[in-house]
């Protein structure tokens, strides 16, 4: 079979093919990949020099590249363009993935090599993000199983072997009953409350689905509407409980057993490698390097945020009752009541923003910011296919006209994308070659009669993926291992959420919220409003956030072996932070895939940590002017191009000055005096 998975493209800017790409082209690739980094380990271990940083660590960090372009396609397109005969074949590729990376880490010959350079080097002579590799590619065997006896090496592949086949299938899962559910309405009365966007949108849904009248799913830009403005709490009740049963139904997704393996399976791993618990082992390698620290930091945010959250349950309590007449206020009531009070207190219906929020005119906008804070240009590409005709590709450019990046950009759902908002990698940036970068999302789509008209909610999710690009598509570091986002987990959101704050200034906003048919600018009285819903309902939205975090470390600790039940278990960890019934037939674990499919396992916590960061880093950027390109220079000179070279509080504190302090995130929230 011709395969051209085999090779380097030789397109433009060695950009994947995607057209040509064939299912059929991934096994035999990733098999021949794997041949190939085999080869190129044995070429490293045959070198007769004394171990050095030059001929060990370098051609370390080169092995397997062609292996990593054809798994980073391969398991992005699971992700956002998936199939069951993609998903079959990533779940044949995975333990041969699995299999040749442990081959890699418990090679006592390679970690012979690499111990001898580690304790003989001149660190003298090495640069900072040379010592940073040495350093991290040492622990990366010793952490992986390097030091262990031969018995129990093979007892590491086992379980990892099993590990990356259960996260897969947990994922499959979640995403078969997200698809697998569609709420049908023929009668116009049972769309009452429903913006007209939303309702064409249904309209379109049951069309493409061959149906008559209306069809809303549980992909977030369907789903979230219909939770917040269906005026019939009845359908509001069907839809919440069916978004709550995913995972955790009677059928063959469920992923209850699944999660009792994943937990067990890591906690075993944790022990084998010498380590309390899989928390332990994770934490070793972040900012917050211990479960204590992470729990006295979601101890303090807890303290602090329960005050505010507790009168602002007050308050729906009070508006259900007597606005609405409800005596029990029930999880699919909280969004619904929630908007009204909005509308109310605020005088903001955030559907008569969605004019001013046209995808097009935003995604401009952001270009433009971008380009004024770090001299980048985006050029449309009129040569270089996405992976689905939806995607848009832009050649990126600095302000020398000099190319930075590929830029994949894939806004709406569709069947074989699973929900949420992720940005992610093609190809890898190390010296001498550039980094193709993607970001996708599950937008509200575009109509026969509206373009796609944004929620705010979803300009910042744009904003929030596009600062993670930017961390890859101003990378500039010598190794790939430890470029872009290649950074401990509870750094890695910094540039993502930083990017969120220019949301929220007007002098942004005016540079892309237009109304799609007048071109008319946001009115003042909204710039005001949106200002005030950045601390709307802040204290319920902070303990929500560290109920997932505490559920995430729950799972992680020492006595995750313990759980047995996951419905009892996670109820009784999640029990302070409900306001609401819980229900027996809904569990959120289930379909928890941050932590169960994604990188974020013991970790959930990063992003109130990565907030602390954010807050402290755009306090800085205000005080000299959101639109300094000396202070966005210095955050890309220190951060963005980076990526792991150093410790982050190091880079930070180049950045910043000092250490950042919680104080800047809890006045941003309103939860203390400016």
């Amino acid at each position: 079979m011709d395969n051209l998975l085999f090779d380097p493209f030789d397109g433009p800017y060695q950009a994947a093919p995607f057209i040509e790409i064939k299912t059929e082209h991934f096994l035999p690739a990733i098999k021949h990949s794997i041949a190939v980094a085999k080869e190129e380990l044995q070429s490293l271990l045959d070198n007769p020099a004394d171990p050095s940083f030059e001929n060990t660590l370098e051609p370390l960090d080169q092995i397997g590249s062609l292996l990593q372009r054809n798994t980073m396609i391969l398991y992005n397109l699971n992700a956002a363009e998936t199939s069951p005969e993609l998903q079959k074949v990533t779940q044949e590729a995975a333990p041969l993935l699995t299999d040749f990376q442990n081959t890699l880490r418990l090679d006592t010959q390679l970690f012979e090599r690499v111990q001898k350079v580690y304790e003989n080097e001149d660190r003298n002579r090495l640069t900072e993000e040379q010592k940073t590799l040495l350093k991290k590619q040492y622990q990366s065997f010793t952490r992986n199983g390097a030091l262990l006896s031969d018995a129990d090496k093979k007892k590491l592949r086992a379980i990892d072997t099993q590990l990356v086949q259960l996260t897969l299938t947990f994922g499959e899962h979640v995403l078969a009953d997200t698809q697998g559910y569609t709420l049908h309405l023929t009668q116009e009365d049972d769309l009452k409350g429903l913006p007209d966007g939303v309702i064409a949108a249904a309209a379109v849904m049951a069309k493409n689905k061959d149906l008559d009248g209306w069809a809303f799913s549980l992909d977030y830009p369907s789903y979230i509407p219909f939770m917040t403005y269906a005026e019939n709490r009845d359908l509001r009740k069907e839809m919440s409980l069916a978004f709550g049963r995913r995972g955790f139904q009677n059928n063959e997704n469920n992923n209850e057993a699944i999660i009792i393996s994943i937990v067990k399976l890591r906690q075993e791993r944790a022990e084998l490698l010498g380590y309390q618990s899989h928390a332990a082992y994770v934490l070793e390698e972040r900012m917050a390097q211990s479960e204590s620290e992470v729990y006295d930091f979601l101890d303090h945010l807890n303290k602090k945020a329960r005050p505010a959250a507790d009168k602002e349950w007050e308050q729906i309590q009070h508006f259900g009752r007597e606005k609405l007449g409800l005596e029990i206020i029930e999880k699919w009531d909280t969004s619904f009541i929630t908007e009204k009070i909005k509308r109310e207190k605020l005088e903001l219906d955030e559907q008569e923003l969605k004019p001013y929020f046209a995808l097009d005119s935003v995604l401009d906008g952001l270009f433009e910011i971008v380009n004024e804070l770090y001299g980048l240009h985006f050029k449309a590409s009129t040569t270089i296919s996405g992976y689905h005709p939806d995607v848009k590709v832009f050649e990126v450019f600095d302000q020398h006209g000099v190319f930075t990046s590929l830029l994949y950009m894939d806004f709406f759902p569709r069947p074989g994308k699973r929900n949420g908002a992720w940005m992610t990698s093609y190809r890898s940036q190390k010296k001498g070659q550039r980094p193709h970068v993607s970001v996708v999302c599950n937008f509200t789509p575009p109509t026969d009669t509206l373009p796609s008209l944004l929620i705010f909610n979803e300009v910042t999710t744009l904003f929030h993926e596009f600062g993670h690009a930017l961390h890859g598509m101003l990378a500039n570091t010598t190794y790939s291992t430890l470029s872009g986002t290649s950074v401990p987990w509870d750094f890695v959101e910094l540039p993502s959420q930083l990017m969120e704050n220019w949301c929220y200034k007007e002098e942004a906003l005016l540079r892309f919220a237009k109304h799609y048919q007048s071109g008319a600018p946001l009115p003042k009285k909204y710039i005001n409003k949106l200002k005030k819903i950045a601390q709307f309902q802040q204290g319920i939205h902070t303990l929500r956030q560290l109920s997932y975090c505490y559920l995430d470390l729950s799972y992680h600790g020492s006595n995750a072996t313990k759980i047995k039940d996951i419905k009892s278990h996670e109820s009784a960890i999640l029990a302070p932070f409900l306001w609401t019934k819980d229900h027996n037939e809904n569990a959120m674990s289930t379909a928890f895939s941050h932590i169960f499919q994604g990188g974020y396992a013991a970790g959930y916590y990063s992003y109130k940590w990565a907030e602390v960061l954010d807050a402290d880093a755009f306090e800085y950027f205000e005080q000299k002017g959101i639109f300094n390109p000396e202070v966005a220079q210095d955050f890309a000179k220190h951060i963005l191009s980076k990526g792991g070279t150093e410790h982050p509080m190091v880079l930070y504190k180049r950045f910043r000055g000092k250490e950042p302090t919680v104080e800047a995130l809890l006045r941003r929230s309103g939860l203390i005096e400016s």
